[in-house]
């Protein structure tokens, strides 16, 4: 299959008439446009940035389209926003222009908080960064008295500049899946940090909602070098961490924490002991999964799993789907299944049991 030509002569007759720009991790994006042509059936998509940002048109409303992809949150989609008017962008300065006489018009969006959020191709008619675009918008845009933010906006005024077409939005920060510009989530690495993956749990509550305080012991699977551990230790956690590997010298002494060097597979636990369990192990995703599905009894009833699933295949979606179907088997009720911005080639899986 074609993954960016997904029309045929029935499409083509069809009255399209909403668009949205789309963006998934980096060589994901035929697996987004593949999740919403399956969720709308019939759908037109066009190439923005390869592999990675894609411009849909539906033959839906925009409103009835954001309202079933958020019925329906997919995984590999991160982000849109809805395209309220294209302006033709053989010279910048013309659609800056027209950019601001129709923004000046949108007086819903006076005197709040807004975040102006700016992307650009590769062989955009706009030469200069997209931080210069949005100061320059921001300047023009004073006569709205506006509150511009980078985090927690009430509106996000969103622009797509293509070498032809700027694509321009403004939406409500829930009808875009994230708040980020283009759902890079973006986390300040703190001094003596162990390793980046402490963002991928970070986002993780941030995307699930995931209270991570409110938990009391935790089993962290394939622990080392800790950086999940150090994160869970921050929040209060008594923490087992399980790896024959060494973890980071840091973590040494804490008396909050037992470390076992061994392997996953040869480890047992008191039924029930844990209210937590975490996985994110360069492992084959179904060793993973029968690894963890074979500690699931030290799982609480009711207790939160959260875990990576690397996607070491050219059939993702089938694989998520044989990985879930595992889990389910094991009395595991799926919360929540996204590629998050720091995924980059895996998945996160939050589940309960029940």
């Amino acid at each position: 299959m074609d993954e960016w030509n997904v029309n045929d002569e029935r499409e083509q007759q069809q009255d399209f008439h909403s668009k949205l720009v789309c963006t998934a991790n980096h060589g994901f994006a035929p697996y987004a446009q593949e999740e919403l042509r399956r969720m709308f059936g019939s759908l037109k998509s066009s190439v923005l940035i390869p592999g990675e940002v894609f411009l849909v048109t539906l033959a839906r409303s925009v409103e009835e389209a954001v309202r079933m992809i958020q019925s329906q949150p997919p995984i590999f989609l991160r982000h849109l926003f809805p395209v309220n008017v294209e302006l033709p962008a053989g010279q910048a300065e013309e659609a800056l222009n027209e950019a601001e006489q129709y923004l000046l018009n949108r007086d819903e969006i006076g005197r709040s908080r807004v975040a102006i959020q700016i992307r650009k191709s590769e062989n955009s008619s706009w030469t200069d960064s997209p931080g210069a675009l949005r100061d320059m918008l921001q300047s023009r845009l004073s006569a709205l008295e506006l509150e511009f933010t980078v985090q927690e906006p009430e509106w996000i005024i969103s622009i797509f500049a293509d070498e032809e077409t700027w694509y321009l939005g403004v939406s409500k920060p829930e009808d875009n899946l994230s708040d980020w510009n283009g759902g890079a989530v973006r986390f300040q690495r703190e001094e003596g940090q162990i390793s980046r993956a402490k963002f991928k749990l970070l986002e993780a509550e941030k995307q699930f909602g995931i209270p991570f305080r409110s938990f009391r012991r935790a089993l962290d699977i394939g622990a080392a070098p800790g950086g999940w551990t150090s994160f869970l230790l921050e929040q209060g956690l008594e923490v087992t961490a399980v790896d024959p590997a060494r973890m980071h010298p840091s973590l040494e002494g804490n008396r909050m924490l037992r470390v076992i060097h061994k392997n996953a597979a040869d480890v047992s636990f008191k039924e029930q002991e844990f209210d937590l369990l975490v996985c994110d192990m360069s492992w084959s995703p179904k060793q993973m999964a029968r690894l963890v599905t074979g500690l699931l009894y030290s799982l609480q009833t009711g207790g939160t799993a959260v875990i990576t699933v690397k996607l070491l295949t050219k059939k993702p979606m089938a694989l998520i789907k044989e990985i879930i179907a595992v889990f389910e088997e094991a009395r595991m009720q799926i919360q929540g299944a996204k590629q998050l911005f720091h995924n980059r080639d895996e998945i996160t899986l939050y589940m309960i049991k029940y």
